[in-house]
């Protein structure tokens, strides 16, 4: 990932479990910095131990109008205790995209799949509009759902946000 070239792509999209800054001291005996749980290699080296640090980020070079962090606490801070948007969100934006969607606690599988699954159906069928208005009509759709009646809890469709907007040409 760190190689990859992320500059060629509109749209970079993680679905992916996320540490939060003091959960990565407990997973990898690591400085307290937020990442994106990758595929763990068979034999981790200092470059490729499975995770995707703030800092390894903010190296990136992105060209992203959008980038999705479709996992936990994508918008907690770079430390416990720090302000939000500060670790992964802000790392994203210095990697060069200029719209995200983060999470702001813990979700749930089945309910982020739809809700994504919603999201990218309502910019096909309308590219004008901006990421947040068609994650709203996604999360509108989710509650409105009659055979998933629980998805009207906040929990499974409010944890998402969008942060930062691409000019629409």
């Amino acid at each position: 990932m760190k190689q990859a070239p992320l500059d060629n792509y509109r749209v970079v999209y993680f679905a992916t479990h996320a540490l939060v800054a003091g959960e990565v001291e407990k997973f990898a005996k690591l400085n307290a910095e937020p990442a994106l749980v990758l595929s763990i290699p068979d034999k981790p080296t200092d470059e490729d131990d499975g995770l995707l640090r703030a800092s390894d980020v903010a190296m990136l070079k992105m060209n992203a109008d959008f980038a999705v962090l479709s996992a936990c606490n994508t918008a907690a801070g770079d430390k416990p205790g720090a302000e939000a948007l500060s670790g992964l969100a802000r790392a994203f934006f210095y990697a060069g995209a200029r719209s995200l969607i983060v999470s702001n606690w813990e979700v749930d599988s089945d309910s982020t799949v739809a809700l994504m699954t919603g999201l990218f159906d309502s910019l096909k069928t309308n590219p004008h509009l901006s990421h947040a208005e068609a994650l709203r009509l996604s999360m509108l759709r989710m509650i409105n759902n009659p055979s998933k009646r629980e998805w009207i809890q906040p929990k499974y469709w409010a944890p998402f946000i969008v942060v930062g907007e691409p000019q629409k040409n």
